[in-house]
């Protein structure tokens, strides 16, 4: 059986950081190797690698220029030709990354995208279906030089993020290191004090985000919300999937923003019916996850109307 090889990948547009922090990671004690690392660079911004120096360190470098010539082939012979261990790619940001297709000793290891913060905005607006790719692949996101930004600003960009992905991590730096973005209670657009929470139509997308950010702040608070009901067959009797479609690409791509729930009459509701729903928020461990996340435990889903608008714009 062939050797497995680890697979680093670093999305982003251009200028986006991309050399800089693999030129960084490279040089690191803790990511040296005697093994042959193959370095593959897909686009060439201004920052450039110091080749003789990466050869100290056991590293080659091939560029590929276009994108037909990303494929299983001319990996397959740059496998032969280096026999490397590890394959770190900077990937071309304006190439499609939906359906990259690698060798199959070749394991991906980590996925991530370096962002400017100063072009976010534009970029988001006007590449929005390259960069949700991007960042649907994604475990980390690291957005660089945002000293000119408001804390306020980046935390509605980390919202628009985590609409795509709520498991990626984002890390904001300036030229000092990394931002610590806590988000107060007050910063939000409903009363966590209230005894009853009501999470208005509007207010659903930043609620839901939040939530699984910081599902303590949730926890011992009762709350009410209109949300479509999934039930579907094969799902316990005490149990469905409550939430809203949304659009945070284009108006062809809805996903759906689902929670599960426990709810001890859920074999009752009908799938695809609206509902108000009363619930509390408990952070556990769920097959549905595949790890710790938020449940509601339900008190109260009583049928309703549909919202006028029911998809959530994060657009």
């Amino acid at each position: 059986m062939e050797d497995t090889k680890q697979v680093y990948m670093i999305y982003g547009f251009l200028e986006s950081g991309k050399t800089r922090f693999i030129n960084f990671t490279l040089n690191q004690d803790y990511f040296y190797s005697e093994d042959t690392t193959l370095l593959l660079v897909c686009e060439e911004g201004e920052e450039e690698y110091d080749e003789e120096e990466l050869k100290e360190k056991h590293i080659v470098i091939e560029v590929i220029e276009d994108f037909t010539d990303f494929n299983l082939t001319t990996l397959k012979e740059l496998d032969e030709k280096y026999k490397p261990k590890r394959i770190v790619i900077e990937y071309n940001g304006t190439w499609d990354c939906k359906n990259i297709q690698l060798p199959d000793n070749w394991e991906m290891q980590q996925q991530l995208i370096t962002v400017d913060g100063s072009t976010f905005e534009t970029y988001f607006s006007n590449m929005r279906v390259l960069f949700a790719d991007m960042i649907r692949n994604s475990e980390l996101l690291i957005m660089n030089r945002c000293d000119e930004l408001e804390n306020q600003k980046l935390t509605g960009f980390k919202r628009s993020i985590k609409s795509i992905n709520q498991g990626i991590e984002v890390v904001f730096e300036d030229s000092e290191g990394e931002i610590d973005l806590p988000v107060e209670d007050e910063d939000l657009p409903f009363d966590l004090k209230a005894p009853l929470v009501e999470i208005k139509p509007e207010h659903f997308g930043i609620w839901f985000i939040d939530m699984w950010d910081n599902t303590s702040r949730y926890s011992g608070k009762t709350f009410q919300i209109k949300a479509m009901v999934m039930r579907e067959s094969g799902m316990a009797a005490n149990a469905f999937v409550m939430g809203r479609p949304a659009m945070n690409c284009c108006a062809e791509d809805l996903v759906f923003m689902g929670v599960f729930c426990k709810y001890k009459d859920a074999k009752k509701l009908v799938n695809r019916q609206w509902a108000e729903i009363r619930f509390s928020v408990v952070e556990e461990f769920n097959e549905e996850y595949d790890g710790n996340g938020p449940v509601l435990y339900v008190q109260e889903a009583r049928e309703c109307a549909p919202l006028a608008e029911p998809v959530v714009n994060l657009v």
